[in-house]
C-alpha cells in the first residue's frame, strides 16, 4: 500500500467542536469508551488532526486518516485505516477488507488495553511512515 492509497482529507483540524459534540453524546457508557480511545489517537503526536467522516471521529496526520471510533448499540469500534498491515500479536483486529480493520470494545468486556494502545500508536507510525516515503 503506497501513500497515494491513503484516505486523505483536506478539512481536518485540532479539537474540532463537532468532534467534541459527537464524543459527548449519549448513552454515556458507550461514548465514554469512544472518548477514552479517541484521546489515545489524539495523543499520538502534535501533528494529529481530526474530522467527522461518515459520522464518526477520525484521526489524521496531514489529512491522512489512521484511525476512528464509532459507537453502535452495544459496543464501540476502534478502527484502523491501514489495519490489514499492522502487527497485531494479541489478535485484536477484526475484519476482512483489503485495508481496514477494527477492534470491538464492549462495555463489560475485558480488552487488553496495552495491546489496543499499541495498535493505535502502530497505526499512527504506519501512516506517518507511508506519508514520509511518499514525499
Amino acid at each position: 500500500m503506497s501513500s497515494s492509497e491513503l484516505f486523505i482529507f483536506s478539512n481536518t483540524g485540532q479539537y474540532l467542536p463537532e468532534v467534541e459534540e459527537w464524543l459527548s453524546s449519549e448513552p454515556n457508557h458507550l461514548y465514554a469508551i469512544a472518548r477514552t480511545w479517541f484521546k489515545e489517537f489524539r495523543g499520538c503526536g502534535e501533528d494529529v488532526t481530526e474530522l467527522l467522516h461518515d459520522g464518526c471521529p477520525t484521526a489524521c496526520i496531514n489529512g491522512a486518516a489512521f484511525g476512528y471510533v464509532n459507537v453502535f448499540k452495544q459496543h464501540v469500534n476502534i478502527g484502523f485505516y491501514t489495519g490489514a498491515f499492522l502487527d497485531d500479536p494479541e489478535n485484536l483486529l477484526e475484519g476482512g477488507g483489503k485495508k481496514m480493520r477494527h477492534v470491538k470494545v464492549w462495555p463489560d468486556g475485558d480488552i487488553n488495553k496495552k495491546a489496543l494502545s499499541d495498535l493505535i500508536h502502530c497505526a499512527y507510525d504506519d501512516v506517518r511512515n507511508r506519508l514520509a516515503l511518499g514525499k
